[in-house]
């Protein structure tokens, strides 16, 4: 018996993968289903932030050099990192070196430990954002690339101090981690 790998296996996708295997197996996988914890949330808000202005498939393809680069996206790890951090980080050609969006990561750790030592969770607040269950599935969240949600999301990120939170990240962020189902209508995955 041969095994048909997952570009062979005539399910009908979403277009975004294409026949990359890599991205197949995320779509697959992992996209669109649900991802709970401020750990978790906290790498996923990272990965996008670094995708901004970039394709998902550049950050996929670094996914595990980020985690290694992030100690593993470890909330007090990446809080206390310091200056030879940043440093050390500006010169892996492993991740996306933009001094920003490195900035910006170690900042929104921080904010999440301040958020935690006052009783809060980054996780709670973000999946406060969803709509109402009955309406996660709705077409237009598989073509859209801002949401009434992902713009409230946003302002409220912003608010709080976190970067690289725009509303279109915010929205990849949804749809990644399960907040609305973005998989088109003909997807076997909706």
């Amino acid at each position: 018996m041969t095994l048909l790998s997952h570009s062979e296996d005539n399910l009908v996708r979403c277009p975004w993968p294409g026949k990359d295997e890599l991205y197949i197996r995320y779509h697959d996988e992992e996209w669109g289903l649900e991802v709970r914890g401020d750990q978790a949330i906290f790498e996923r808000l990272t990965l996008e932030g670094f995708q901004a202005g970039l394709s998902w498939i550049t950050i996929l393809k670094r996914r595990e050099t980020f985690r290694v680069a992030f100690r593993g996206f470890d909330l007090e790890s990446v809080a206390a990192f310091d200056s030879e951090d940043v440093e050390r980080l500006m010169n892996d050609p492993g991740i996306i070196r933009n001094r920003l969006k490195v900035l910006s990561a170690i900042k929104n750790a921080q904010l999440i430990l301040q958020m935690q030592s006052q009783g809060q969770s980054i996780s709670d607040l973000i999946w406060s954002f969803a709509p109402p269950a009955h309406l996660r599935a709705e077409a237009h969240y598989a073509t859209a690339t801002v949401s009434p949600e992902s713009e409230a999301m946003s302002k409220t990120l912003k608010k709080l101090g976190f970067g690289f939170v725009g509303p279109t990240t915010m929205f990849a962020l949804m749809q990644a981690i399960g907040l609305v189902d973005g998989h088109s209508a003909s997807c076997f995955k909706r």
